[in-house]
Formats: structure tokens, C-alpha cells, sequence
């Protein structure tokens, strides 16, 4: 079981900057993967980016060069700064840990979901 609290949403001008940060209850090391996915009014919950255990990242094409996902794992923490925010970026964020377990399957776990808002 793996409990993950995100924080650090808020209200910012296009343009700005905020950075997320999602606690996990355990070690994330032991965790396959951690991500930040997104849920913007009417449309369908997306990846924003991830990052393996082994450091490795991914992002989707509207955040590359302007989203940074890192880790630190001496807290238990994962991190999204995010830059140059855009109004497309207004969204629902929400932290996710995959734990994929050799004879077990693979579990996802969700946080409460943090609110983004920018004003243009």
C-alpha cells in the first residue's frame, strides 16, 4: 500500500512558475515508477511525466521543455516544476505510484489531486 499526498498547486499568471511535490508513505525507491497525470474539466485523465526507479523520465509532447519531474528519494518525494504555465495547462494534477511486483501484477495508487490554475 502506498499513500501519496501532492501539494503545491495554485492560482499563477501565464508564464509563472509552480512546483508539485507528492510525499509518498513508503520508500520510492522499491516503487517501479512515480508520475504526475492531469484531468482538465471534460477531458480524460493524461500523463504528464514520469520516472522510473532508475531515474529514466518521459513527458508528453505539450510539457517537454517546460515541465522538469525529479525525485529525491532520501524523502520519499517527487517533484513537478513546472514553467512558462500556459491556460491549456489549468488542470486537476494528480501523483502516481506504479508497483509492478514479479507474481503479483502491477498496482496503481493515486493521490487527492492538486488544483492548477492560470490566469492569461
Amino acid at each position: 500500500q502506498v499513500q501519496l499526498v501532492e501539494s503545491g498547486g495554485g492560482l499563477v499568471q501565464a508564464g509563472g512558475s509552480l512546483r508539485l511535490s507528492c510525499a509518498a508513505s513508503r520508500n520510492i525507491v522499491s516503487i517501479t515508477a512515480m508520475a504526475w497525470y492531469r484531468q482538465a474539466p471534460g477531458k480524460q485523465r493524461e500523463l504528464v511525466a514520469a520516472i522510473s526507479s532508475g531515474g529514466s523520465t518521459n513527458y508528453a509532447d505539450s510539457v517537454k521543455g517546460r515541465f522538469t519531474i525529479s525525485r529525491d528519494n532520501a524523502k520519499n518525494t517527487v517533484y513537478l516544476q513546472m514553467n512558462s504555465l500556459e491556460p491549456e495547462d489549468i488542470a486537476v494534477y494528480y501523483c502516481n505510484a506504479k508497483l509492478v511486483r514479479l507474481l503479483i501484477g502491477v498496482n496503481d495508487y493515486w493521490g487527492q489531486g492538486t488544483q492548477v490554475t492560470v490566469s492569461s
